[in-house]
């Protein structure tokens, strides 16, 4: 296959296919250098036609939490008491600034995902 720009959703397909057949190639071999290119084409169509968008803040809480093993109440140093943390994890509360500052600081969530809006459960 000639490597040529991704324009289409057959191009697409055809690029995967030729990934999987160059899969494993060493990387300084011709084939290996070829591989690296499909993949950079292939990820440069990704991101334009399938974009993935940021995680939702406090899912993004959450994975931390279950990644490291941690419980609701690690988050208090960051957060607040145990009820701050309750509201922001039941989106009953948004985040405020210095607490996405502590989190990032603490537990390395990148600010650009805790800075997204994100919806509140509305009062009862």
């Amino acid at each position: 296959m000639d490597i040529r720009p991704i324009k289409t959703q057959a191009d697409y397909e055809a690029a995967l296919e030729e990934i999987d057949r160059l899969w494993g190639a060493d990387p300084d071999s011709p084939q290996g250098e070829k591989l690296d290119v499909f993949i950079t084409l292939v990820e440069a169509y990704e991101e334009q036609h399938h974009p993935i968008p940021p995680p939702d803040p406090v899912e993004a809480i959450l994975h931390r939490l279950d990644s490291q093993g941690l419980s609701r109440r690690d988050l208090e140093p960051y957060l607040g008491s145990r009820v701050r943390v309750s509201e922001i994890l039941n989106r009953k509360r948004a985040l405020s600034l210095a607490m996405i500052r502590r989190l990032q600081a603490g537990l390395g969530i990148s600010a650009e995902i805790l800075v997204q809006p994100y919806k509140l459960q509305s009062a009862p």
